[in-house]
């Protein structure tokens, strides 16, 4: 089949047009080039729009002071201990939930989907109860000073304590991108963060009679957001809007696919978990500079996550065709649909990596008039752009490896990347060769230039191919 055969491959307009739209499409067959455009676009527009909350977040939280800025860092690095635990669980029902798509058998999908919720409750409550009683403790332990504790706590609280549904927005989206229906986890995420910019000055700084709560009404107005996003996520999986509809025997418990989740996201759990630990220290090794430091490496890192989110979204994309090919039987054309990802990544990369090297004092800016915060943080978003070009392709294989359900391979990898060289080779730089922040930067993109060396190697060896979920 050629790309004319399909109306979505008449014009550059009309392929943006279907992929927003959300019309069904078999992504088993046809063109590959269009199948991960279809898939990519909206995938993109969902992770850009929740790095633009990210960045207006902290735009408007730095407006609160350097003491603010630092305690939302310091909340959200612990925070992505939790994200480890919700991103490997949606590995799981991605690879799954694609898998029995590519299979024709809808029905199982649905199954998978239901399961996999019923999972996310309960951890998402029984974690949420732990964390409120932990949550004042958090910023004293990540060695936060008295201002900051005195700023922060009570967004740690409710930030960390609502964790339930960062882990269900985070299913539901995941239930959606197996499917082949990214449009309406875009949709969901704009639902959710839109509400979420809004909220943010009026309960920050007070709107009429809404009195002004600080970095607390940034806690709030997250919460709030995610809870419509989730709303709006239920409602189309009960309609069945897309390829998965939750009615009927869906829902009825099963402990077998329970099981084969379990088993899957492990796997991405300890992946994801050796990952974010290890940024938490990274964390800690910044507070040591102070807390100008870890404000501008906190404004840094949101200007990242702006940046490479939408590569994220690139990388979700080569996961379900990789889960949907392999589930058809075709593992040579799951491999030729990462290699056309892989380059759309790196030409991605290539215009982020530009504008960091000449641009990246004016991004700090935005966020920050002390210029040690600014020195700081241009800093970083300079270093980290060095290694884009490569890491795009790292993230778009360890992505294929989630993809296939081989969780195993991604987690060896992020250990030995991230705990065995990079935590002992930042501390070495900057503390033992004194180069400072400087030496965490440059610890970071080594690590991340390793893991692609590793992910590159093992992609090609093609065991990800032969895998069973």
């Amino acid at each position: 089949m050629s790309d004319s055969s399909s109306p979505a491959s008449r014009s550059w307009w009309g392929t943006i047009r279907a992929a927003i739209a959300g019309k069904q499409h078999d992504y088993t067959s046809g063109s590959l080039s269009l199948a991960v455009v279809l898939l990519a676009i909206p995938m993109v527009l969902e992770t850009a729009m929740e790095s633009l909350f990210s960045i207006c977040d902290i735009y408007w939280v730095s407006k609160l002071g350097t003491d603010a800025t630092a305690a939302i860092g310091l909340t959200e690095s612990v925070l992505t201990l939790y994200y480890a635990l919700a991103v490997g669980l949606s590995i799981a029902v991605t690879a799954m939930v694609s898998r029995r798509i590519g299979e024709k058998r809808p029905e199982d999908a649905a199954k998978v989907a239901a399961q996999a919720l019923y999972m996310g409750a309960f951890v998402g409550v029984s974690t949420g109860i732990a964390c409120w009683i932990a949550a004042p403790h958090v910023l004293k332990w990540m060695g936060a000073s008295a201002e900051i504790v005195a700023v922060g706590s009570g967004y740690a609280r409710i930030i960390l304590s609502a964790n339930v549904v960062i882990l269900m927005l985070f299913l539901n989206n995941a239930i959606f991108r197996g499917a082949g229906d990214p449009a309406l986890a875009m949709r969901a995420l704009w639902l959710g963060n839109g509400i979420n910019l809004i909220l943010d000055p009026c309960l920050i700084f007070g709107f009429g009679p809404i009195p002004a709560m600080g970095l607390t009404g940034a806690a709030i107005a997250s919460v709030i957001g995610r809870s419509a996003a989730i709303i709006y996520q239920i409602h189309h999986l009960r309609r069945g809007t897309g390829q998965v509809r939750l009615v009927g025997a869906a829902l009825k418990r099963d402990w077998g696919i329970i099981q084969r989740l379990f088993r899957v996201s492990v796997g991405g759990i300890a992946q994801m978990a050796v990952a974010t630990s290890s940024w938490v220290i990274m964390m800690r090794y910044m507070a040591k500079f102070g807390s100008d430091a870890l404000a501008g490496y906190t404004i840094g890192i949101r200007i990242v996550i702006f940046t490479i989110l939408p590569s994220w979204g690139l990388s979700n994309a080569a996961a379900t065709l990789v889960g949907q090919h392999l589930g058809a039987k075709m593992p040579e054309r799951a491999a030729r649909a990462v290699w056309i990802t892989g380059w759309y990544n790196m030409a991605f990369m290539m215009v982020v990596t530009l504008n960091f090297v000449l641009f990246g004092d004016v991004f700090v800016r935005i966020f920050s008039k002390n210029p040690e915060v600014i020195a700081i943080g241009a800093q970083c978003l300079r270093v980290f752009s060095y290694g884009y070009l490569f890491y795009g392709w790292g993230m778009v294989m360890t992505q294929a490896f989630n993809g296939a359900g081989d969780t195993a391979t991604p987690t060896w990898m992020n250990f030995i990347a991230f705990w065995l060289f990079q935590l002992p080779f930042a501390w070495w730089l900057a503390f033992s060769q004194g180069h400072g922040p400087n030496g965490v930067f440059w610890a970071v993109i080594s690590a991340d230039s390793l893991l692609t060396v590793m992910a590159f190697v093992m992609f090609v060896r093609g065991g990800w191919k032969t895998r069973v979920v």
